[in-house]
């Protein structure tokens, strides 16, 4: 059987959802003739754990953790936070923190933690990785990022063994979004430039997650034309074949699902349904994962606290539950390359998506090819919002072809190209 040796920052038990891509695409891997291994860390300091995770795991598959070296520990000290205090992947870059030390540690992750605060990991995973590579002989090499220190740890690897190399881009690297709301210096961008740049001209092949993402990419870099494709973010099937279990018969239930930023915040939404409560209507807001100091300041000043439940991280599977108990399905994308991963979990639920996003055509034609919801720019601030997405028609069955057993096909079909 042919081999990939995958590189992922986040695996179980950690709960962090862009780890379910690397982790379900590797369980169907097998199935298309590709023997995986996993080169992760030995603990993940952002995450919550879902324990259930594991579960997911084939006994045989070789996992192999080394040290993350990360500074997170000085952070929290710095911060005057205790030592094993959980750390909010939304709070640590929410500039509704005016403390001036909170704003110093913003500026020194993005401008001396290059290309981000993982970087530490590299050293103990070239060698980890070096010592894998000698004993299983990989075809290929996967780096999947954020955090995209992984693709310099596969870029470094690559060039080592000689074995082609493919980064998945998950988020973008040197432009993600939210780097447009902090300045980093000169010297900063150019090097984190020059590492995406030849990373990305090293690679034997890119993949990106959304259709969007690989345009801005083409124009910066045209040679990526023949050297890049498509595969999306998708869900798991085999997480949406038990019975749906209602809990509430007379409240209609909003809810989103993941992590929400302060730049995600649909103010007119929070009004909208602020008029419908008022009118009447019995509507809950539900947050399952963690929620910016903006977006609950946003959600109080519509006079929604008393309507709103911040029930915080979920295992995944009881996530999943939330989705399909819901009436409406939030989702906020950040930019116009951005197409959430919860997007394909929320079309299988087959409920109805209120979608925001500016001028993100790419999340409004997957909503239309399911009739599932539609797309509301973000200064949207008409009271129409529910009584529009309620004459959409979703049909759960249009989902299918974005399965993660179809898209791990698509990928094992790259792979044999490579080999």
């Amino acid at each position: 059987m042919k081999k990939v040796l995958v590189i992922s920052y986040f695996w179980p038990p950690s709960g962090k959802a862009s780890l379910h891509w690397p982790l379900y695409i590797i369980k169907h891997l097998p199935r298309h003739g590709w023997q995986p291994s996993v080169l992760t860390v030995d603990e993940d300091s952002f995450s919550h754990t879902d324990e259930s995770l594991l579960a997911e795991i084939d006994p045989s598959l070789r996992v192999v953790k080394t040290a993350a070296n990360e500074p997170f520990s000085l952070y929290r000290s710095f911060l005057g936070k205790k030592s094993d205090a959980p750390l909010i992947a939304s709070e640590t870059i929410s500039l509704k923190n005016t403390d001036w030390r909170h704003r110093l540690a913003i500026w020194i992750r993005m401008n001396l933690f290059v290309p981000d605060a993982r970087i530490g990991w590299m050293l103990s995973a070239v060698g980890g990785g070096s010592r894998m590579i000698m004993e299983d002989r990989p075809d290929v090499i996967i780096s999947i990022g954020p955090p995209h220190s992984s693709h310099l740890i596969g870029k470094r690897l690559s060039r080592k063994f000689g074995i082609p190399h493919i980064p998945v881009l998950i988020d973008p690297w040197v432009d993600i979004v939210y780097y447009k709301e902090f300045k980093r210096n000169p010297l900063t961008l150019a090097l984190d430039n020059r590492f995406e740049r030849t990373t990305l001209r090293h690679a034997a092949h890119t993949v990106f997650v959304t259709n969007s993402a690989r345009n801005e990419y083409l124009k910066k870099y045209p040679w990526l034309e023949q050297r890049s494709s498509v595969l999306y973010w998708g869900y798991n099937e085999e997480n949406f074949t038990g019975p749906v279990t209602t809990t509430t018969h007379d409240t209609e239930v909003l809810l989103h699902a993941g992590n929400i930023f302060d730049y995600q915040n649909p103010a007119g939404l929070w009004s909208a349904v602020a008029k419908e409560i008022a009118r009447g209507r019995r509507i809950r807001l539900r947050f399952a994962g963690t929620v910016s100091p903006g977006i609950k300041r946003a959600i109080a000043d519509a006079g929604l606290t008393g309507h709103t439940d911040f029930i915080g991280f979920l295992p995944y599977q009881q996530a999943v539950q939330e989705m399909r108990n819901a009436t409406y399905l939030l989702v906020c994308a950040t930019e116009k390359r951005h197409v959430p991963g919860k997007l394909f979990e929320y079309l299988r639920t087959g409920n109805r998506i209120i979608a925001f996003g500016d001028d993100n055509e790419e999340v409004a034609e997957i909503l239309k090819g399911a009739d599932a919801g539609l797309l509301f720019p973000y200064h949207y601030d008409s009271d129409d919002i529910l009584q529009r997405v309620q004459k959409v028609t979703p049909d759960p069955d249009a989902a299918r072809r974005y399965s993660r057993g179809s898209i791990a096909g698509q990928l094992s079909l790259l792979l044999d190209r490579l080999r």
